[in-house]
């Protein structure tokens, strides 16, 4: 008698801490037929990774020491877009679940989940599921609706040249020192772009800000 045999999911694992990537293959490698396939500790190994190891789905860190998640996410599903991403995160707040789904992510999950409910989150999204923690998604959800006629009407009001820098860097994840750093201003010059600029697009946290920015990338 022969059984089928099951395709076994290729995983990739991201997160800017090694602890973290060393626990997440102890656990996952060889168990209920997924393969961990590589790690990466950045978002530039990451791209890289994805187009050397062709993974089915990428677990994905939100904070990364180049960038964001989101800004890995969003380069990954733009050049792989079979390629499945799921965030596993220790931010509960709307602004970042909203910003994973505009990146083009398929789950965004917490790191206080069960163990056996992760497998079987990474399962259902190899499955062609949209994965988002229950505890999320309505709110998540809620805030899409509720916010179009709001961003509409903030772009109505363009940014200045130098506020858009600030925005793409704010979305990388960058601190106001490091943005200062980056631009080669003063810190209470980004506090003033950045002002204005949340008052332009109706905003008031910089998570916001984040997953606009990816809504326009996309």
């Amino acid at each position: 008698m022969s059984s089928a045999k099951v395709t076994p999911i290729r995983l990739l694992l991201v997160d800017d801490h090694e602890v973290v990537r060393v626990g997440l293959r102890t656990l996952l490698h060889d168990n209920q037929g997924i393969t961990v396939v590589g790690e990466a500790g950045s978002k530039a190994a990451a791209v890289r990774a994805v187009t050397q190891l062709n993974p089915d789905i990428v677990l994905l860190g939100a904070r990364l020491p180049d960038g964001s998640g989101i800004e890995a996410a969003h380069e990954i599903h733009a050049s792989h877009p079979k390629t499945r991403i799921i965030f596993l995160t220790s931010y509960a707040d709307d602004d970042s679940a909203l910003a994973a789904m505009l990146a083009g992510a398929q789950g965004y999950v917490l790191k206080t989940i069960d163990s056996g409910l992760l497998i079987q989150s990474i399962r259902d999204v190899f499955n062609g599921h949209s994965l988002f923690d229950p505890a999320l998604a309505p709110r998540a959800l809620n805030g899409t609706s509720a916010r179009p006629a709001q961003t509409d009407q903030a772009r109505t009001e363009s940014l200045a040249p130098q506020e858009e820098r600030v925005l793409a860097l704010l979305a990388e994840g960058l601190t106001n020192k490091e943005i200062a750093a980056r631009l080669r201003l003063s810190d209470k010059t980004v506090k003033h772009y950045l002002a204005n600029m949340f008052r332009k697009l109706g905003i008031s946290r910089r998570a916001q800000a984040a997953a606009l920015f990816a809504k326009r990338r996309i």
